[in-house]
């Protein structure tokens, strides 16, 4: 379950079938990785991303819902932010 020192991105993705989303197994993972494992530091001024540190290596994961013409944001992404980048969004990390 935990991110593999090379990983950098996942991007989950929705199927549409009657009518309905169905989230792929990225999306399950993505679900899993936030609520289980990685550790919440701080949300963006939006209150719509939110940065997560790994307890492992100390990487920070941004999750972000880039596909903001669908509803609720679309899919959501989890991608590796360095640390000038996680000070510069997220100036207070707790």
């Amino acid at each position: 379950m935990k991110p593999s020192p090379d990983e950098v991105e996942i991007c989950g993705r929705w199927e549409f079938a009657n009518g309905r989303a169905i989230k792929d197994a990225a999306c399950q993972r993505i679900e899993l990785l936030t609520a289980q494992y990685l550790k919440s530091v701080g949300t963006d001024e939006s209150g719509w991303d939110v940065l997560y540190r790994d307890p492992t290596d100390s990487r920070y994961w941004e999750l972000t819902y880039p596909q903001s013409q669908m509803h609720g944001g679309g899919p959501p992404r989890l991608a590796v932010l360095g640390v000038a980048e996680a000070l510069k969004k997220y100036p207070v990390i707790r």
